[in-house]
C-alpha cells in the first residue's frame, strides 16, 4: 500500500488531504489575481472559464470535447497567457504535493506508528528480525558502494530562475503553515508569497538558446551546495553506526557507503560537444566545489573552537599541529585549536592553489561561478606551505583535532560542524564526484584503427576477425609502448601524418582524464563506460586507449598492471543484454584482462541500458531481458570469482526504467546487489529528489534500505519456485516483444505516425539540453534518442513506451485457462520484480488517456494509417487496463497509490486545457501557420505538460 495513504478508508483520505487542497486553492487564488492584475479581466475570466469548464468535465457534467471547442482557433495572443497560467496552476500543485507528503509524514511520525517501508529505521528492523551472520554481513557488504550518478540527459524543462522561485514559495509556505491566521506573522507570509509567485508571473517559462554543456555543469554541481554536501554523509555516518552496533566486530563500511557521480561533461557518446576542455572543467569545477565547502567549514570552525589552554590540556599531536607556524598572532597563543585549525586552513588552500591552477574560466555570473581558487574564500597566506598529498593526509589532521576534543569530554563539540567535514573529506575527497567516461564503441573502433595503423602496427585493423582483434589487442595491452610519439597528438604534426579529427578529440578527452587523476586523485574518473558493448575487442580497445594516455600501466612482467579507471561494458539492447554474460565471460578468460580485474580486487562493473532495451522490445521485454541479463550475469561472477557491481542507466519515465527506486532495488534477482549499486538520475526526477534538504534525505535512505535489504534478506521470495517463474516470463517477454514489434517495427508507416501525431519534432526546439536529438540524422526509430522518443509519447498522452504489448502479452499465454490467471496473480503477490512492473504499468496508464491521444491522431493526414495505427493502440491500451485488473484484483489502476490517484485527480483539470491547446497549435503549425507565437506556444504547452507529468524524459 501507499505509505502516506495506504489502508485509509475514503472518509479518512478526505480528511488527510484537505490541507492539499486547502493549498492549492491558496495558491490558485493568488496566481488567478496576479494574472488578472497584470493581464486584464478578459484574460483572467477567460482563464476562469476554462477552469470551471475543465472541472465539468473531470466531474462528466460535459462531453470531453468541450475544453476543446472553446479553445479552438482562440487568438494566439490570448492563447499564450493563457497556456502559461494553466502551467503556473500546475507547478503550484506541484509545490502543494511535496508539502503534502511532508505533512503526511509529520503525522505518521508523530502518532507513534512503525517506521515506513523505504526508510532505513524499518530496514534496521528487518535486519535485527533476520539476524543475518556476522561473517556473511562482512563479506556482502565489502567494497559496499551506492552511487546516484547525475547525467547529461536533461529532461529538466524548468530553468533555473522558475527553480529558485518553486524553493523560495515552498519555503514561505512551509513558514507559513506554523503559524495560525491570528497572529501577526500571518499576513506578512501571504504578501511575500505574492510577491514570489508575481516574479513566477513575470519570467519566461521556456529558455531562448540551447543550453551549453558548461551550463550543464554548473546545474548538476548546484545540488551538491544546495544539499548534498550535507545530507550525503550524514546518512553514511548514521548508517556506519547502525551496522557496526549491530555486528562490532565486523568494521564495516570503512569507506562511506554513498559516493556520488556525475556524467555531465564525461559522457560524450553522440555529444561532440564533449572535449578534453571540457573533461577538465567538469573534473575540476568539481573539485573547487569541494576545496570550496572544505575551506568555509573551516573558517567557520576556527571561529567556533575558542577553547582556551588555561581550560583544557590537548592531545600532544594537536599541540605540534597548533605550532606548525601559520597563526603568531598573540590574542591566539592560548587558543590551540583555533591555531591547528587555521594550520589545516593554509596547507589546504595550498592544496587548492595546486589542484586548481589551471582551471578553465567560467561564466562569473555569480561568485561561486568563478574559476580557480579566487571563489575559495577565507585565503590566507600559504607561501612554503606544504600542501597535502590527499584527502587521506587533510583527514588525518581532523582526526587529531577530533582525538583531542574527545580525550577532554568535549564530545558534544567534536559531534557538530568538525564531524560533518570530516564526513564530508571521507566522502567526496578533492574531487566531490566520479566522473564517469562514455564512448560508443563504433568510435572506439575507429579511432583504435587509425593509431594501428598510424604506429605500423596493422594497416586494416577495420577489417580483422573477432578472435584476430582480440590477439592483436591483448599483445598491445601486455606492453607499456605507446603507440603513438607525443608529437602525433598535434593536428598538423611534421611529416603531415596527421590524425583525424575524432581521434584527437579521444585523446584529448582521454588525456584530460589523466590531469584530472593526477590533480584530484584516484576517484575523480572512476570507470569508462562503453555503449553498444557487443563483443570482447569493445573491452580491449577502452583499456587500450586508457593505456595509451597513461591512464592504465600493464605492468613490466614483474609489477601487475594498475590504474585506477574500470573498463565498463554497456549492454543496450534486447540481443546484447541477452549475450552480455557470454560476453563478460570470454573478456574475462583473456588473460591480460583478467589480470586488470585483479588489479581492481577482482570488481568487475557492468552497467545495464534501461532506454534502448524498451525502444527496441517495449515494456515488458525489456524488463525480462534486464532481469535474465542479471541472472546469468551473477551466474558468470560466480563461476569466475569476480566481484560484480551493477550500475543501471535509469531514466526519469517508466519506459526508461523509471519508478520508485526503493521498490526497483528489491525487484532484483538473488545475488544482483551485493552491497553495491550504481544508478542514474536525470532531468527533472533530478530536482525532485535532491533540491530539498529533506527531500534529499529521504531519497538517498530510500536507496541504501533497499540496497541493504536486497543484500542482506531474501527478498525475491519465490524459493523453489524460481524457475517456473522465469520460465512463464520468458514466454510472456516474447509475446510481448512480437506484439511490441508488430506496431513499432513492421507496420507500414509506423514513424510517419508518430512524426506526425507528437510533438516529437518540437521537442528539439525546448533547449533542454547540449546534446542533440538523434545519434544520427536518420528518420530510424533505432537511431532516435530515447528521451525525445519517450517525452513525445508523454507529450500526446500515449505513454507508448511504459505499456504497450504487456496487455496482449498477458492475454495470450492465460487464454480461457482460470489456473494460468491464478499463477500469475500469485506471482503478482509473492514476486517483488513483478510486483514492481505492474505497480509502474499501472502509473503510466493513469497518466495516459485514449481522448486526448484520439485529439492527437488527428493530426495525421492519411486516415487509413491514423485509423490502423491508432486503433492498435487504443485497442492495446483497453487490453493492459483489463489484463492488470485480471492479474492484480484492483478495480482501479491506482488502488495500491492512491496518493498518485489523488495527485492525477487534482491535476486533470490543468492538463485538458494543455492538451487541447497543443494540439490546436500543432495544426496550425502543419498547415503553414509558422509564426513566432504559434511556435512559442507550442514550446509553452511542452514546458507545462512536462512539469505536469513530472517524469517526461
Amino acid at each position: 500500500m501507499c505509505p502516506i495513504l495506504g489502508g485509509m478508508r475514503e472518509d479518512q483520505i478526505e480528511a488527510a488531504t484537505a490541507p492539499l487542497r486547502d493549498d492549492i486553492r491558496f495558491l490558485g487564488a493568488i496566481l488567478g489575481e496576479t494574472i488578472r492584475d497584470h493581464e486584464g479581466t478578459e484574460v483572467f475570466e477567460l482563464v476562469e472559464r476554462v477552469r470551471r469548464e475543465a472541472f465539468r468535465v473531470r466531474r462528466s457534467e460535459v462531453d470531453r470535447g468541450a475544453v476543446e471547442n472553446m479553445l479552438r482557433g482562440i487568438d494566439i495572443r490570448v492563447g499564450i497567457p493563457l497556456i502559461r497560467a494553466f502551467s503556473h496552476f500546475l507547478l503550484l500543485a506541484n509545490l502543494a504535493e511535496d508539502l503534502q507528503r511532508d505533512r503526511r509524514r509529520a503525522a505518521h511520525l508523530a502518532a507513534g506508528e512503525p517506521p515506513q517501508d523505504s526508510s532505513l529505521a524499518a530496514t534496521y528492523r528487518k535486519l535485527d528480525a533476520a539476524g543475518p551472520d556476522t561473517a556473511v554481513v562482512a563479506d556482502l557488504l565489502t567494497d559496499a558502494l551506492i552511487a546516484p550518478v547525475i547525467t547529461a540527459h536533461p529532461t529538466e524543462t524548468r530553468r533555473r530562475t522558475v527553480f529558485d522561485v518553486q524553493t523560495g514559495i515552498t519555503d514561505l509556505m512551509r513558514r507559513r503553515q506554523r503559524y495560525t491566521p491570528s497572529e501577526p506573522e500571518y499576513p506578512e507570509f501571504e504578501k511575500q508569497i505574492r510577491r514570489q509567485i508575481l516574479t513566477l508571473w513575470r519570467t519566461a517559462l521556456i529558455r531562448l538558446a540551447r543550453l551549453r554543456i558548461q551550463d550543464e555543469i554548473e546545474v548538476g554541481l548546484r545540488y551538491y551546495e544546495r544539499t548534498l554536501l550535507a545530507v550525503i554523509p550524514r546518512i553514511n555516518t548514521e548508517v556506519r553506526a547502525a551496522l557496526r552496533d549491530r555486528w562490532p566486530g565486523a568494521e564495516l563500511l570503512p569507506r562511506p557507503i554513498l559516493r556520488p557521480g556525475s556524467w555531465i561533461g564525461g559522457d560524450r557518446d553522440g555529444n561532440p560537444n564533449v572535449t578534453g576542455e571540457v573533461v577538465h572543467r567538469a573534473t575540476h569545477r568539481a573539485g573547487e566545489v569541494a576545496f570550496g565547502h572544505y575551506l568555509a567549514e573551516l573558517e567557520e570552525l576556527e571561529k567556533s573552537l575558542s577553547q582556551s589552554s588555561r581550560l583544557v590540556t590537548v592531545s600532544p599531536e594537536l599541540g605540534r599541529l597548533a605550532d606548525a607556524g601559520h597563526d603568531d598572532s598573540p590574542q591566539r597563543a592560548d587558543e590551540p585549536y583555533r591555531r591547528a585549525v587555521r594550520s589545516i586552513r593554509a596547507r589546504l588552500h595550498a592544496t587548492a592553489q595546486r589542484a586548481l591552477a589551471d582551471v578553465p574560466s567560467v561564466p562569473a555570473a555569480s561568485p561561486a561561478t568563478r574559476a580557480g581558487t579566487d571563489s575559495l574564500g577565507g585565503a590566507i597566506a600559504a607561501d612554503g606551505v606544504r600542501p597535502y598529498a590527499g584527502p587521506a593526509e587533510l583527514l588525518a589532521d581532523l582526526d587529531i583535532v577530533d582525538a583531542s576534543m574527545r580525550a577532554t569530554g568535549d564530545d558534544l563539540l567534536a559531534d557538530d560542524r568538525l564531524a560533518a567535514l570530516r564526513g564530508a573529506v571521507e566522502t567526496f575527497g578533492f574531487h566531490l564526484q566520479g566522473l564517469d567516461m562514455r564512448q560508443n564503441s563504433e568510435t572506439h573502433e575507429q579511432v583504435v584503427a587509425e593509431l594501428f595503423a598510424w604506429a605500423g602496427v596493422h594497416s586494416g585493423y577495420a577489417s580483422l576477425s573477432e578472435p584476430e582483434r582480440v590477439e592483436l589487442l591483448a599483445a598491445e595491452l601486455a606492453t607499456r609502448r605507446p603507440l603513438l610519439a607525443p608529437a602525433a597528438y598535434d593536428p598538423a604534426p611534421a611529416g603531415g601524418a596527421g590524425l583525424s579529427e575524432v581521434t584527437l578529440r579521444e585523446l584529448g578527452v582521454l588525456r584530460a582524464a589523466k590531469v584530472a587523476l593526477d590533480s584530484l586523485g584516484p576517484d575523480a574518473v572512476p570507470n569508462y563506460i562503453i555503449s553498444m558493448c557487443s563483443s570482447v575487442s569493445d573491452m580491449l580497445e577502452a583499456a587500450l586507449l586508457l593505456k595509451e594516455v597513461g591512464i592504465l600501466d600493464p605492468g613490466d612482467g614483474t609489477a601487475g598492471p594498475s590504474g585506477p579507471v574500470g573498463v565498463v561494458p554497456l549492454f543496450e539492447t534486447i540481443d546484447d543484454l541477452r549475450r552480455g554474460a557470454d560476453t563478460l565471460a570470454a573478456t574475462l578468460a583473456v588473460p591480460v584482462y583478467h589480470r586488470l580485474v585483479a588489479a581492481h580486487g577482482m570488481r568487475q562493473e557492468v552497467m545495464l541500458g534501461y532506454s534502448d532495451s524498451n525502444k527496441d522490445g517495449g515494456y515488458l521485454a525489456a524488463n525480462w531481458a534486464l532481469y535474465r541479463a542479471e541472472l546469468d550475469l551473477v551466474e558468470v561472477a560466480r563461476r569466475t570469482g569476480i566481484r560484480l557491481r551493477l550500475f543501471h542507466g535509469r531514466g526519469g519515465t517508466v519506459g526508461r526504467g523509471g519508478g520508485r527506486s526503493y521498490n526497483a532495488i528489491l525487484a532484483q534477482p538473488a545475488g544482483a546487489v551485493r552491497g553495491s549499486l550504481r544508478l542514474t538520475e536525470q532531468g527533472e526526477v533530478i530536482s525532485t529528489k535532491y533540491a530539498d534538504p529533506s527531500t534529499a534525505y529521504r531519497n538517498l535512505e530510500a536507496l541504501v534500505a533497499g540496497t541493504l535489504e536486497s543484500t542482506l534478506l531474501d527478498v525475491e521470495g519465490l524459493g523453489a519456485d524460481a524457475g517456473p517463474a522465469y520460465e512463464v516470463f520468458d514466454e510472456l517477454a516474447g509475446s510481448a516483444r512480437r506484439a511490441y514489434a508488430r506496431l513499432v517495427h513492421d507496420t507500414p508507416g509506423f514513424v510517419e505516425y508518430f512524426r506526425a501525431s507528437t510533438p516529437v519534432a518540437e521537442v528539439a526546439a525546448l533547449n533542454l539540453g547540449s546534446r542533440p536529438a538523434s545519434r544520427k540524422p536518420t528518420s530510424s526509430v533505432q537511431d532516435l534518442r530515447a528521451i525525445p522518443w519517450v517525452m513525445a509519447w508523454s507529450q500526446a498522452r500515449v505513454m507508448l513506451p511504459g505499456w504497450y504489448g504487456t496487455g496482449t502479452a498477458i492475454e495470450e499465454w492465460v487464454g480461457d485457462d482460470p489456473r494460468r490467471l491464478a499463477t500469475l496473480s500469485e506471482l503478482y503477490r509473492r514476486w517483488p520484480f513483478f510486483r514492481d512492473v505492474m505497480s509502474n504499468l499501472a502509473q503510466v496508464l493513469a497518466k495516459a488517456d485514449m481522448h486526448i491521444a484520439a485529439r492527437y491522431a488527428e493530426l495525421v493526414p492519411d486516415e487509413t494509417l491514423r485509423d490502423t495505427i491508432f486503433g492498435m493502440i487504443r485497442d492495446e491500451y483497453d487490453r493492459t487496463v483489463r489484463m492488470h485488473a485480471a492479474v492484480t484484483g484492483f478495480d482501479e489502476l491506482l488502488s495500491d497509490n492512491p496518493a498518485l490517484a489523488e495527485s492525477i485527480h487534482n491535476r486533470f483539470p490543468y492538463l485538458e486545457p494543455l492538451n487541447a491547446m497543443q494540439v490546436d497549435l500543432l495544426r496550425r503549425r502543419r498547415a503553414g501557420d509558422e509564426s513566432e507565437l504559434v511556435e512559442r506556444g507550442i514550446l509553452l504547452t511542452m514546458n507545462g505538460l512536462a512539469t505536469a507529468l513530472r517524469n517526461s524524459g
